[in-house]
């Protein structure tokens, strides 16, 4: 038969008794565990109040405005874009003499005092240049060329890329004897202007002529 389970002593189960080394182990890690919770309830209370203004964290950078996000409070309105420029051809009236005036600044107090060499038949120039409107254009063109490669973006070769690419070509274009300006001014002491006949224009932009059908009778033709 099995032996029996039944407690000794009318069911009363006898004390376990621990050392005393073992008790003051189970007390200090009881101990460690209550600091430990009431630490982490310190924590989560202090993370859902929401801080006051003067308990508030400064900004990271605060020297440095947040001008890309329009719309929030305490940032100034985004600058405005820059317009993008225009060959001075497509601009009409106000805009197009304003533009012309800066243009002419450039031309005639930096361009040609320092490029502009001597007037012959070889390199013909107009003191009205500004009433022919290719040489506007070309020298629109070669102004807008400067200011890109003289902008330091465009390195320390920038100026040399203008003198080569753009300013030569253009030079020679409008100052060519057979260009623009050849029934201008050949001669420094004989100023001269005349704006050269361009072609006629094509065909397709005349009005159609009248033309007969093909089932038109001829006058006198009878029966």
């Amino acid at each position: 038969m099995p032996e029996s389970t039944d407690p000794p002593d009318g069911g009363m189960i006898p004390p376990i008794r621990l050392p005393d080394s073992g008790l003051e182990s189970i007390e200090a890690s009881v101990r460690k565990l209550l600091d430990q919770t009431a630490e982490q309830a310190r924590q989560l209370d202090s993370l859902s109040a929401e801080p006051g203004p003067a308990h508030r964290p400064p900004a990271p950078f605060p020297g440095f405005g947040m001008t890309g996000f329009a719309g929030m409070p305490g940032l100034p309105p985004p600058s405005p874009a820059p317009p993008e420029p225009k060959p001075i051809l497509e601009l009409d009236g106000e805009e197009y003499e304003n533009e012309l005036d800066s243009l002419s600044d450039w031309v005639d107090d930096f361009l040609m005092p320092t490029y502009g060499a001597e007037v012959t038949t070889a390199a013909p120039w107009c003191d009205e240049w500004q009433e022919h409107r290719d040489v506007v254009a070309w020298m629109h063109a070669l102004w807008m060329a400067y200011q890109q490669h003289k902008d330091p973006e465009a390195g320390l070769a920038g100026l040399f890329v203008w003198h080569r690419d753009f300013l030569t070509h253009a030079m020679a274009a409008v100052r060519a004897p057979g260009g623009p300006l050849s029934a201008c001014k050949t001669d420094p002491d004989r100023p001269s202007h005349r704006l050269l006949a361009g072609p006629a224009p094509s065909a397709r932009s005349k009005p159609e002529a009248d033309t007969p059908t093909a089932d038109a009778t001829p006058d006198g033709a009878g029966a």
